[in-house]
């Protein structure tokens, strides 16, 4: 069987995020579990060869680099949709939520979220013209939906009329070196980070949904408050619209306790979270929230928003709060902060929760989909 796998999210360099993990971290293991059938990695630019993950894979560069709405259509409508009309492969796999109308391949495709829907102040406006016109169709469109969460799921329900039957729930997962780190090695992770001090971790990057306003506002009355020596450490790349941010950064009274440590090493990362005094997760709209169960795998207590899918992801194992109340943030930092037996019982509930979210699984899922889809094409 031939299958092609629209893999743009898989950039050059360590740069990969939610939507290019999940494609990363699927594709790598359903790739090698089949080495009887061939993908086509259709990519938009020069790729990086560690993402030729076994013999069976071909790539092809289409262009232009699909990285603007009008480049959007240039590489689903024309450069991709000319190399199915070509090939002809038994299935069209976008991990993204983007695809192509003009083919007849059927088509699976991955949605991580709607929230341009909910929230479309936080997306630039030809953006946001080219999700509404595009995105309900690419969901009609699809022989198969997957969604990453169950409120996914059903925001596809609710937002579009998505009949429940068509769409498949399959998770993100943390990688296996998210994991804990014996407490000599947490206080030489603060001594290199926050100067000793304790510290709240924020993992993301930085853009509206995730909120940090009204984090930074929070920690700001949280300082005032109990004149706690916690430091907040926000760690991501500076994405888009976060103008705001930064002006209440400049504006804060505790301004010197918040380190802005841009992108970080994986090997890191793992080190942030495991010597963490929580991570704090707060964006009022997600579709999975990766960093809750990377948090929670490293040992990490996790406070997190009461909407959307994170209460689903951090099931019974986080602390939640209202991400549109400062005074619900700060509250929530405060009792985290002073009550070390709600940090250890969120903790030994994270490191169980975790296992509810497995990539192996999740590419196993994924390949069932393939499969279905695939089969339902030879059918009609």
């Amino acid at each position: 069987m031939n299958i092609a796998v629209n893999v743009r999210f898989l950039l050059p360099g360590d740069k990969l995020e939610g939507i290019g993990r999940f494609t990363f971290e699927t594709l790598s293991r359903l790739v090698r579990q089949h080495p009887e059938h061939t993908f086509h990695f259709l990519f938009d630019r020069a790729y990086d060869a560690r993402y030729l993950f076994a013999d069976n894979v071909v790539p092809h560069v289409l262009l232009p680099p699909a990285r603007h709405p009008f480049l959007f259509v240039a590489w689903f409508e024309g450069a991709v949709a000319a190399w199915l009309r070509k090939h002809r492969p038994a299935v069209f796999l976008s991990p993204d939520g983007f695809t192509t109308l003009r083919t007849r391949v059927p088509r699976l495709t991955v949605i991580h979220d709607l929230a341009f829907e909910h929230f479309p102040q936080d997306v630039d406006w030809l953006q946001r013209k080219y999700y509404h016109y595009f995105i309900p169709k690419f969901v009609r469109a699809s022989a198969r939906i997957v969604a990453v969460s169950e409120a996914t799921r059903q925001d596809l329900v609710q937002t579009y009329g998505t009949s429940a039957d068509k769409i498949r729930v399959v998770y993100n997962a943390a990688d296996a070196h998210f994991r804990p780190l014996p407490a000599e090695e947490q206080q030489d992770v603060r001594d290199r980070f926050s100067a000793g001090k304790p510290y709240f971790l924020f993992v993301g990057a930085l853009q509206p949904r995730k909120n940090l306003v009204n984090l930074l506002r929070a920690f700001d009355e949280f300082k005032t408050r109990t004149g706690s020596a916690a430091k907040l450490l926000i760690v991501g790349r500076t994405a888009w619209k976060a103008g705001p941010m930064f002006d209440v950064y400049q504006q804060m009274k505790h301004r010197g306790a918040v380190h802005l440590t841009g992108r970080v090493t994986d090997v890191e990362l793992v080190q942030l979270y495991a010597a963490a005094l929580a991570t704090v997760y707060v964006p009022y709209f997600e579709g999975f929230g990766i960093p809750i169960i990377e948090a929670q795998a490293c040992a990490s207590p996790v406070l997190t928003s009461n909407c959307s899918s994170m209460p689903e992801v951090a099931g019974d194992a986080a602390l939640l709060i209202d991400p549109f109340s400062v005074p619900s943030i700060a509250e929530g930092l405060t009792r985290l902060d002073a009550d070390a037996g709600l940090r250890a019982e969120l903790v030994q509930k994270g490191l169980a929760n975790v296992h509810r979210f497995s990539w192996v699984r999740s590419a196993e899922q994924l390949w069932q989909n393939i499969v279905e889809v695939a089969a339902g094409s030879l059918h009609r």
